[in-house]
C-alpha cells in the first residue's frame, strides 16, 4: 500500500475501477501518510478521517476519481458539518452547515476528502503561517516557506500525503505554493469553476478555485470534472472545445512563446528565478517552439497597477470580515485578528466606493493592454517568483508595523498578481531545482480562456522533463 504514494489520481481511480483496490482501502493508506509525516510539516490541520470511512464505506459516485483520496484547503468552499476557519480565530468555531457548488462537484466525482489544509489568515499572504495553526513547513527544507495561501495544500502533495489537493488562487496562491514545493500548479481562468453559493466573484474577479497536482494529466481531469456554470453565476468562462483531459499529449504545434523576467514592479530578481526562466526558455526551443525575449510590462504602469490592487486587496479584507460579522454575530476586534490583516480591514474602510471601482475599472484597462500583447504569442513566461523559498518567518508583520509582510511580498511574488487581474489562465510548471536542492518554478501564461495550450504544453514538458520521480526530504515512504 506504500505505492500509493508514488501514483497519481488517475491511477489510484483506475486500480478502483479494476477492483484491484477498494476506496477504504485508499483512504485508509492515506491516513497512514498523513499521520505519518504531517507531525514534521503541519500541512493537515482539520482531520476529517471518520466522515472519510464512512464516504468510502458506502457506494462511492462513479466519477473519474472514483475513491481517492483528497484535502481541501480551509479556506473558501464549505463542506456541511465541518469546520471552516480561514485561518482565523474569529472563525475557529464556524462550521457551516452546506456544501459549496465545488465540494458537491468534488464528491460526484468520486473524490474522498479526508481533511483540510493549513491556509495563512484569511489568504492575504503568499506564505503559510497562521497564527491560529501554526507554520506550514516546505517539505524540501522544513526551514523554508511552502509559499501561499495554498501551502497547506501543496506541501501535503509534495510529500505524498495526497496525490492532489485543492487550492485556490487570488493573486497567485496556487502557483506560489506549486513552485515552493516542486508541483504542477494550474490557476484556471475567471470564471471556470464555481464560487458559489456564498459568492459569484470577488471584486475584480481576482479569486479562482482548483488545485495543485503532481501530474499534469491530474489537473486536466479534475477542471473537466468540476469546470462549467453554477446556477446564478454573474459570468462564467466560454466552455472549451473538448475536454481538457484529451489536450494531454496532443502535439501543441509550433507556438509562439514570449519570455521574460522584467517584473512590472520593477523588483530585482533572485538569479536562480531567472535561471530557471531561460532553462524553461530554452528547452521550449528545443521542442521546437518559436521563442524571443518581450513583455507587456512594457506598457504597462507598474507602480499605478500596485495602488489599484492594494486598494482592491485591502477593500475585499474589509468587506470579508464585515460579512463574517453580520454572518456569525461577532463583533469584530481586533484581538482576534493578525496584525496585518487588522491593518488591510482598517484600510479598507477608507477606501471610497469611487476609489475602489476606478480600481477595477484600471484592472480592466490593463487586462486589455495585455491582451493586445497576447495577440502576436500564444504563451508569454516569466519565473513564478521573485525569489526561491524563504525562510519561515520571513514574512512577520509585528503590531508595531503590520504591512510589512505585504511589503516584503512585493518582491517575493512579482508576477503572478497580473494574471488574477486580467483573468487569464497561468501555471507554474516545476522544471529546475537549485544548488540547494529547492524547487522554482517557471511561469507560463495563456490567452483568456485557452487553458487547452497550456495542457498540451505541460505535458510535453512534462515528457521531455519529468519531475514527479522527484523526491523531497520530507516524504510519506
Amino acid at each position: 500500500m506504500e505505492e500509493l504514494a508514488l501514483l497519481d489520481a488517475m491511477a489510484q481511480a483506475e486500480l478502483v475501477q479494476k477492483g484491484e483496490v477498494k476506496p477504504i482501502e485508499l483512504v485508509e493508506a492515506a491516513i497512514s501518510r498523513i499521520e505519518k509525516v504531517n507531525p514534521a510539516l503541519n500541512a493537515v490541520v482539520t482531520e476529517m478521517y471518520d466522515l472519510a470511512r464512512e464516504a468510502a464505506s458506502k457506494e462511492v459516485p462513479k466519477g473519474p476519481f472514483s475513491g481517492v483520496p483528497y484535502l481541501l484547503k480551509d479556506l473558501f468552499p464549505a463542506y456541511a458539518g465541518v469546520k471552516l476557519s480561514s485561518g482565523s480565530a474569529f472563525l475557529k468555531d464556524y462550521t457551516p452547515t452546506y456544501d459549496s457548488e465545488l465540494v458537491t462537484r468534488y464528491k460526484k466525482a468520486g473524490l474522498i476528502i479526508v481533511g483540510k489544509t493549513n491556509t495563512p489568515e484569511f489568504g492575504l499572504l503568499p506564505t503559510t503561517e497562521p497564527a491560529l495553526f501554526g507554520a506550514c513547513r516546505n517539505p524540501w527544507d522544513t526551514n523554508r516557506t511552502t509559499g501561499g495561501s495554498s501551502g497547506g495544500s501543496a506541501a501535503a502533495v509534495a510529500a505524498g500525503m495526497v496525490p492532489m489537493a485543492h487550492a485556490n488562487d487570488g493573486g497567485g496562491s496556487i502557483r506560489i505554493p506549486a513552485s515552493c514545493c516542486g508541483l504542477f500548479g494550474l490557476k484556471p481562468t475567471r470564471g471556470r469553476n464555481p464560487m458559489g453559493p456564498d459568492v459569484g466573484e470577488t471584486p475584480g474577479g481576482l479569486v479562482v478555485e482548483h488545485a495543485v497536482t503532481r501530474s499534469v494529466r491530474d489537473s486536466a481531469a479534475l477542471l473537466d470534472a468540476t469546470a462549467g456554470a453554477d446556477l446564478g453565476d454573474p459570468y462564467y468562462a466560454a466552455p472549451p472545445l473538448r475536454p481538457f483531459l484529451s489536450e494531454v499529449g496532443q502535439d501543441p504545434g509550433k507556438l509562439r512563446i514570449a519570455f521574460s523576467a522584467k517584473a512590472l514592479s520593477g523588483v530585482e530578481i533572485d538569479p536562480d528565478c531567472v535561471k530557471a526562466m531561460e532553462d524553461a526558455a530554452k528547452l521550449c526551443e528545443d521542442l521546437g517552439h518559436h521563442v524571443e525575449e518581450a513583455s507587456p510590462a512594457d506598457t504597462i504602469d507598474g507602480e499605478m497597477l500596485n495602488q489599484a490592487f492594494f486598494a482592491v486587496w485591502s477593500g475585499v479584507c474589509n468587506a470579508v470580515l464585515t460579512g463574517w460579522s453580520r454572518r456569525t454575530g461577532k463583533a469584530l476586534d481586533s484581538g482576534n485578528f493578525e496584525p496585518l490583516t487588522w491593518a488591510l480591514y482598517e484600510m479598507g474602510a477608507g477606501i471610497s466606493a469611487s476609489d475602489l471601482i476606478l480600481s477595477i475599472f484600471h484592472f480592466q484597462q490593463v487586462s486589455r493592454q495585455v491582451a493586445r500583447f497576447m495577440v502576436n504569442y500564444d504563451v508569454y513566461l516569466t519565473p513564478t517568483l521573485g525569489e526561491p523559498p524563504l525562510p519561515i518567518g520571513s514574512f512577520e508583520s509585528p503590531a508595531d508595523n503590520p504591512l510589512l509582510g505585504m511589503f516584503r511580498s512585493a518582491q517575493f511574488v512579482p508576477y503572478t498578481p497580473l494574471n488574477n487581474i486580467t483573468g487569464q489562465p497561468a501555471m507554474s510548471v516545476p522544471l529546475y531545482w537549485n544548488e540547494q536542492n529547492l524547487p522554482i518554478g517557471s511561469h507560463f501564461v495563456g490567452r483568456y480562456g485557452d487553458e487547452a495550450t497550456l495542457f498540451r504544453l505541460a505535458a510535453q514538458l512534462e515528457t521531455a522533463r519529468p519531475w514527479a520521480n522527484r523526491r523531497p526530504s520530507v516524504f510519506a515512504i
